[in-house]
């Protein structure tokens, strides 16, 4: 695997220049900001900030003329998304119960061995929910790939090799926030990872989450839902071990023991990171390490810290 590199949220604090410089980065990056869908080519911040060498992809745009030449592509995606969104809602429901039921288990003061007992057996059942989840979703992009074979149709064919051309004058992938679903989708539609190599890669907000090893929303108190955390894709799988939580302050209800222990058990064995402004987290393909420390979500219900070689 190739040097990843996660990143706090940039627009209050940018970092992404210091990171490449910290990494010997010299010469341009490739831009993914299809996350931004319509407003993509809107980069003119990043730009400055990394002193005019970067390259946008446009994926977003290369994927709307896709679409636009290729109508039998077009209409299979949005019969495959509307496949996507229906599973999806069941799985929420499903969800909700399930969580609730949870709740009241570890939330009860008489907690006997027994109760406990079957308090971790919610967990599991939860957790067992989630992995079902991601296999039919993954069953859904695999009958998708196999009918319409996208990386073989010409269009797709095209942009790729204009893709690989931008990328091998390029010293490095950095890959912006945004909707991460719309996000995540563009990078599968054109291959980018396999196309990417071993570029080191910036990712941040979206970016980080779309190239976990699934993806997860979360936001413990939006304005409607009952703020659950719920799986939503299989994720681009470019790192192991972690799962990114960005603006992890403003999401989380950090001072929630209850919530912090749930979800960080549900969620192992992977880690809960939380990502917020300077944040910085390196995988160099063998190991995590972050040298100006990082947090994450223990499953004891408290923030962990700390610096240098995580484990």
């Amino acid at each position: 695997m190739p040097t990843t590199v996660l990143l706090g949220p940039q627009r209050r604090r940018p970092t992404v220049a210091s990171v490449a410089d910290l990494l010997e980065i010299s010469g341009r990056l490739a831009v993914v900001t299809a996350g931004w869908e319509e407003r993509e080519d809107q980069d003119a911040e990043l730009r400055d900030h990394l002193g005019g060498r970067t390259t946008n992809l446009l994926l977003y745009a290369r994927s709307e003329a896709v679409f636009d030449a290729d109508p039998e592509l077009a209409g299979a995606w949005r019969g495959r998304q509307e496949r996507l969104r229906e599973l999806q809602e069941l799985y929420r429901g499903r969800l909700a119960h399930a969580l609730a039921a949870t709740r009241e288990l570890i939330a009860r003061d008489d907690a006997s061995k027994l109760v406990e007992a079957e308090g971790d057996a919610a967990i599991a059942a939860v957790r067992e929910l989630d992995e079902r989840h991601l296999v039919a979703i993954a069953e859904i992009h695999r009958e998708f790939d196999e009918a319409m074979r996208p990386l073989d149709r010409p269009e797709i064919v095209r942009h790729r090799a204009e893709l690989a051309g931008v990328l091998s004058r390029s010293a490095a992938l950095a890959i912006a926030g945004g909707h991460v679903v719309v996000l995540l989708n563009r990078l599968r539609l054109f291959g980018l990872m396999e196309l990417a190599g071993d570029r080191p890669v910036l990712a941040w907000s979206a970016g980080a989450m779309a190239l976990a090893e699934r993806v997860v929303l979360f936001h413990d108190s939006p304005p409607q839902g009952p703020g659950d955390a719920e799986v939503v894709e299989v994720g681009a799988a470019a790192y192991p071990q972690v799962l990114p939580f960005p603006h992890a302050r403003r999401r989380l209800r950090l001072d929630d023991p209850a919530r912090i222990a749930l979800l960080a058990r549900r969620m192992a064995p992977r880690r809960c990171v939380l990502l917020d402004d300077g944040d910085q987290l390196f995988w160099n393909g063998s190991f995590w390490s972050s040298p100006e420390g990082v947090r994450w979500l223990e499953p004891e219900g408290d923030v962990g810290s700390g610096s240098g070689s995580l484990t």
